[in-house]
C-alpha cells in the first residue's frame, strides 16, 4: 500500500514525523480525509484529534489548531500546539474541562467566552485521544 511521509510541527518541536497511508483531519470547513497523491491543498484546522492509518492500525494525535500543507508525497501540519496519547496528562485536562465549563456557565463577555470554548475543546480533544490509547 503507498503512503506518505506526515510531519506535525508545534514552535516547540516536531510532535510527529512516519509515514501513513491516510490521515482524517477536521478542517474549518470539515473533515477531510488525505491519500497519497492528494491534490496541493492548504487549510486551516480546527481543535481535534488528528486520525492516522498506518499499516492497519489507527492512532490519534491531539491537535490544537494550526494549518495543514499537502503535497504529492508529503503532509505537513503547523499547529499551535500537539501530543501524542502517552504524552497527556488526562487529570490536568479534566482539570481544565471543569474550569472551561464553568467560565461557560457564568456571565461574562464574548472574548472570554470565545476563550473558555476553545479551552474546552482542548480538553475534550486530549481527553478523548488519551482514552483511544
Amino acid at each position: 500500500m503507498s503512503n506518505f511521509l506526515l510531519e506535525i510541527v508545534t514552535p516547540e518541536r516536531k510532535v510527529y514525523a512516519d509515514h501513513a497511508n491516510m490521515i482524517i483531519v477536521k478542517g474549518v470547513a470539515g473533515e477531510l480525509g488525505i491519500l497519497p497523491n492528494h491534490i496541493p491543498l492548504v487549510t486551516p484546522l480546527k481543535v481535534a484529534p488528528i486520525t492516522i492509518k498506518k499499516d492497519g492500525k489507527n492512532e490519534q494525535i491531539a491537535v490544537n489548531g494550526g494549518f495543514m500543507e499537502v503535497r504529492k508525497d508529503k503532509v505537513v501540519i503547523l499547529a499551535e500546539s500537539a501530543e501524542l496519547p502517552g504524552d497527556i496528562d488526562v487529570e490536568r485536562a479534566k482539570a481544565a474541562k471543569e474550569r472551561a465549563e464553568k467560565r461557560l456557565g457564568s456571565k461574562q463577555d464574548e472574548v472570554d467566552f470565545r476563550r473558555a470554548e476553545l479551552a474546552l475543546q482542548r480538553a475534550l480533544t486530549r481527553i478523548d485521544v488519551a482514552g483511544k490509547k
